[in-house]
């Protein structure tokens, strides 16, 4: 049952219901300004549990961050923080109301667990209008959140909830094909494993198996003890429901959002070392969303930390006090696109008005067989170069750099590519090393080692679509196979999501076309709670199930056909070296 308590300065409502239109009760938390009245809304609807604190479900995350920066815990009790949302404390004070809803079938709400399914968006837009027209709102509700609570904000707002009016996507995929379960068409296995981890261990009707929260009192997984058996019905077999469906078909496009209906204000926020998950939805929305008013920042390290520092929550706060309060507080002038451009060492901000960066500089650098060179000038001769289709494949690098380069926007390449079987994978890497050939990595978003860029391709799923397609960035319908005839070269253009770096005077430059995940070193120790791999370069989001990738079908040899004619080429968006 729903009660209230007086703490921290803030009226907590526990366990609050919302019926959706099929009779089923969803279960949220609300968080509101003791003093009476009416406030905006920032609402939140996922499955990570309601109950389960940061501290407790993500240790590991949680003591990094706040070690790293103090300012994430300073000026809370921190009683209240969860996994990817905001911290109460630091918004209720601001005059917000923070609504946690547990999504259908987690937590505390019943129902079957089916992630990012329609009956899923339907209850959050359902949640969105109750919120709307409470006594204690003002009628304007604001979505905010991390990953999850940022990737169904896309799908929501799609349905345009008359009471939405402004979104935070803070490293929201969006594309379910192409963003978060078939990279270029490859199976990721990162769905799978991320269900077992931190879905199923908070199921509803866990009862005290899922243990109570200090804070409410209340069991985290629902007052009901389901049997495994029961429990197993209520979920979809997430993994294997994703692998049954290998092509971008109606299953991945109803979880998916519609560009052209996403018409609300927001703030998108990606970031440059999510390669696997998090940056490409966020850019792909800024460019393609129908809304009048959006903006896009990008930044580094991992992605939970900047939704919390100092830095992030300020820039969040601006961006929904004009649009949620109506605050005359210069949000409105301020250029759309704010990046936090990489160098090897630090972070420099720049400002622009678009996206890709209009001064940018499309250059290309060819693949050269001899010495396996990256260079401005296309091969003299033609040459054929073989490697596992399954291996750590082939790497071409420039020569030291004669100036300082700075590189920002979505990449490209073109290879002209044979294998000896009816399909292959082509893994691409763009790396930066140093003078004496040491690999430059970065924080990402997950792995503490990600290299510069990656991009990805099956090359049966070559088909390109000829509206989406731009000259940067290659758009593949992935609609159809095309099996390739062994021994008989194709061009395949494979989409590299977007980055930055500032490369320094003597450094190189380099592509790398392997046939499977980016290594950075055999191993690295590095682990988080919450995923089950070792962090040995692309985080948790892998493509190793055979089941996607057969030897019989992946496996032999895959060649490189580099030709004076028909060059292939890393195509890089180069960028002017004052900020603008």
């Amino acid at each position: 049952m729903s009660h209230t308590t007086y703490q921290q300065g803030m009226r907590i409502d526990w366990d609050v219901p919302i019926k959706m239109d099929d009779g089923l009760v969803l279960r949220a938390d609300v968080f509101r300004p003791q003093e009476e009245g009416q406030y905006p809304v920032l609402m939140t609807y996922g499955p990570y549990a309601k109950g389960l604190a940061f501290q407790t479900g993500y240790p590991s995350a949680w003591n990094k961050m706040v070690s790293e920066h103090p300012d994430v815990p300073h000026g809370s009790s921190n009683l209240h923080q969860n996994w990817e949302v905001v911290d109460p404390e630091k918004w209720v004070p601001e005059g917000y109301i923070c609504i946690r809803v547990d999504s259908r079938g987690t937590g505390r709400s019943p129902g079957y667990v089916d992630h990012f399914s329609p009956r899923e968006t339907k209850d959050y837009y359902q949640c969105i209008e109750w919120a709307g027209q409470q006594d204690w709102s003002t009628g304007k509700v604001g979505l905010s959140g991390v990953s999850y609570f940022g990737i169904n904000q896309w799908h929501v707002a799609s349905l345009q909830p008359p009471h939405l009016a402004a979104m935070c996507v803070w490293e929201g995929s969006a594309d379910w094909y192409r963003d978060m379960t078939h990279h270029g068409g490859i199976l990721s296995t990162f769905w799978a494993n991320w269900y077992d981890m931190q879905v199923r261990t908070v199921q509803y009707g866990l009862g005290a198996r899922g243990g109570s929260s200090p804070i409410s009192g209340m069991l985290i997984c629902g007052d009901d003890m389901l049997s495994d058996a029961e429990l197993a019905a209520n979920r979809c077999d997430f993994g294997d429901e994703i692998l049954a469906h290998p092509l971008d078909d109606k299953y991945h496009k109803e979880r998916s959002p519609d560009w052209d209906k996403v018409t609300v204000p927001f703030l998108s926020a990606a970031n440059w070392g999510g390669q696997g998950l998090h940056p490409r939805g966020n850019f792909e929305a800024f460019m393609r969303a129908a809304s009048e008013h959006k903006w896009l920042e990008a930044h580094g390290l991992e992605h939970w930390t900047h939704f919390y520092t100092d830095y992030g929550r300020e820039l969040q706060l601006q961006f929904f006090n004009y649009f949620l309060k109506d605050e005359d507080n210069g949000w409105d002038d301020r250029k759309r696109v704010q990046l936090q451009m990489r160098h090897p060492d630090r972070f420099e901000e720049r400002f622009a008005e678009d996206w890709p960066l209009p001064e940018t500089d499309w250059q290309k650098l060819y693949l050269q067989p001899a010495a396996q060179l990256l260079a401005e000038t296309p091969p003299s001769q033609s040459a054929e170069i073989d490697f596992d289709a399954l291996g750590d494949g082939l790497t071409f690098v420039t020569e030291p750099l004669k100036q300082q380069t700075a590189i920002a926007g979505p990449m490209s390449a073109r290879l002209r590519v044979s294998s000896t079987t009816e399909d292959a994978d082509l893994f691409l890497v763009v790396r930066v090393f140093t003078p004496d050939l040491r690999e430059v990595v970065f924080a990402g978003a997950i792995d503490p080692h990600t290299p510069v860029a990656q991009g990805w391709l099956r090359a049966s799923h070559r088909k390109l679509d000829p509206v989406l397609s731009l000259p940067y960035r290659p758009y593949h319908t992935h609609d159809v196979v095309q099996p390739l005839e062994p021994g008989v070269p194709v061009d395949l253009d494979v989409e590299i999501w977007p980055t930055s770096i500032v490369i320094p005077q003597g450094y190189r430059l380099a592509l790398s076309v392997r046939g499977k995940d980016y290594i950075w070193q055999a191993s690295t120790g590095a682990r988080l709670s919450n995923f089950k791999n070792e962090l040995l370069g692309c985080g948790p989001f892998l493509h190793d199930d055979p089941r996607d990738r057969p030897d019989s079908v992946f496996g032999g040899s895959t060649r490189l056909h580099l030709d004076p004619e028909n060059p292939s080429f890393l195509s890089l968006p180069v960028i002017p070296q004052a900020a603008s």
